[in-house]
């Protein structure tokens, strides 16, 4: 590990409530990360920086570099303070009930900070609040007769799907736009390109049938009544 590797990692899962040498801090790493993510939500992240993030701050840019060394190491810190800790289930719901939490919890953080999307598809050291998502989803797996291999494996289809399904979900809940504008392509003189398309969305009266919430969940009931027909297989 190199030394920028080890300082980031330090930050992820170090205890951080040292202050940093010099005079009493006037901020915290928590303090500055809060902020980064409030910045973030309002105005995505292409407007975080570090000057910026001072400003808002009413601080000088350089005095946050003796808490967080760099941008990507607070992009690194907003990311997993954004995740939050995995919900909390009660044992009664079983390994399926506590997969379908996690995984609207998942879909939750996207909606409300959409900009930690783009960043969870990075290879990255993963911070304790993303960890402890695994944790629980395999905590719930274990003692069903899965191998670890498709326990994992479990793990990381349900992630795709949440995070797959994440952006349509957003689209689908804007009322002013449609993925597939039937009015447009016909326009155009193309409507005969896309027969099947065109019927299913004129029975459906252009608009899908359900709201993005239960198409969420029928995507999350299918994957995992294919995991349930895996652990009952014999």
């Amino acid at each position: 590990m190199t030394d920028r590797e080890s300082r980031s990692a330090q930050l992820l899962w170090g205890d951080r409530t040292r202050a940093p040498r010099g005079p009493k801090p006037s901020l915290s790493v928590d303090r500055i990360v809060a902020e980064g993510i409030e910045l973030a939500d309002l105005e995505g992240l292409e407007a975080l920086s570090m000057q910026r993030l001072a400003t808002e701050l009413g601080a000088g840019t350089m005095s946050l570099y003796r808490y967080v060394p760099s941008k990507d190491d607070l992009i690194a810190l907003m990311l997993d303070a954004a995740m939050g800790a995995p919900p909390q289930v009660d044992e009664g719901v079983g390994w399926r009930g506590a997969l379908e939490a996690c995984a609207r919890s998942c879909a939750a953080v996207f909606e409300r900070h959409p900009w930690v999307l783009s960043l969870a598809a990075r290879p990255r050291t993963m911070g304790p609040n993303e960890v402890a998502y695994v944790e629980a989803a395999l905590a719930a797996l274990s003692g069903t007769g899965l191998s670890s291999a498709e326990m994992i494996d479990t793990v990381v289809l349900l992630n795709g799907f949440v995070r797959g399904v994440a952006p349509f979900l957003a689209a689908e809940r804007d009322t002013d736009r449609r993925l597939i504008d039937m009015e447009l392509i016909a326009a155009h003189g193309r409507r005969e390109n896309y027969p099947t398309v065109a019927a299913v969305l004129g029975e459906l009266g252009g608009r899908r049938h359900r709201n993005a919430d239960d198409s969420f969940e029928y995507g999350l009931r299918r994957i995992l009544d294919g995991v349930a027909a895996r652990i009952d297989a014999p």
